[in-house]
């Protein structure tokens, strides 16, 4: 539906008791109902605005990963300020938490999950394709720098690895950061080949 101006406080509203009910009870134990009763309207206006439940999780954690923000560099030095650019947001802008949610809800819900897909495979595509190159070779890049991004918030903030959440911000970009390099701009066939001979022996 259109949204009007006057309509902006209540959607606010929503949208932030959808967030502290998901990140309390996460998406299955979250209800049209609850999100209502938090807020202290009829569960007809949620749905007026929203559609469903799948509408209002993703307009609750509608992430935008800013990646046009990551500072213009040569491809081969493009490593190291994606890998700050995600761990500054990540930890220092509130509205960012929201992909933190995302991912809780992702590892138990196929809705979540999906969800999740559709914005690595989007907006990280993207910014390969811009910075990088086209074709299959860069929808692969993209796969495996989201694989990483993924992973680092997962131990770093959902399932908290002592060893991970100890390191400070730099010192998780200087770790990081070769690696998403390599899969931006390595030589991924060579190592393929290099398990390859390790495995045959030939």
């Amino acid at each position: 539906m259109a949204f009007t101006e006057r309509s902006e406080p209540t959607r606010t509203a929503i949208l932030s008791a959808a967030r502290k009910l998901l990140t309390e009870q996460g998406y299955d134990g979250t209800t049209i109902r609850a999100v209502a009763a938090e807020v202290g309207i009829d569960p007809s206006m949620v749905m007026r605005y929203y559609g469903s439940k799948a509408g209002l999780f993703s307009a609750a954690v509608d992430v935008k990963l800013h990646l046009d923000e990551v500072p213009k560099v040569p491809a081969n030095k493009l490593g190291e300020p994606l890998a700050r650019h995600f761990l500054t947001r990540w930890e220092g802008d509130p509205s960012d938490e929201a992909i933190i949610l995302l991912l809780r809800s992702a590892a138990t819900n196929g809705v979540a999950a999906e969800h999740m897909r559709t914005i690595f495979d989007t907006q990280v595509a993207r910014f390969v394709r811009r910075r990088i190159g086209t074709g299959a070779d860069g929808t692969r890049r993209a796969g495996l720098v989201s694989s990483q991004l993924l992973g680092l918030a997962l131990t770093r903030y959902v399932v908290p690895l002592s060893p991970v959440v100890k390191m400070n911000l730099d010192a998780v970009v200087s770790s990081v950061s070769p690696v998403l390099q390599y899969y931006l701009t390595g030589n991924l066939g060579s190592a393929v080949k290099a398990r390859r001979k390790a495995t045959t022996g030939s």
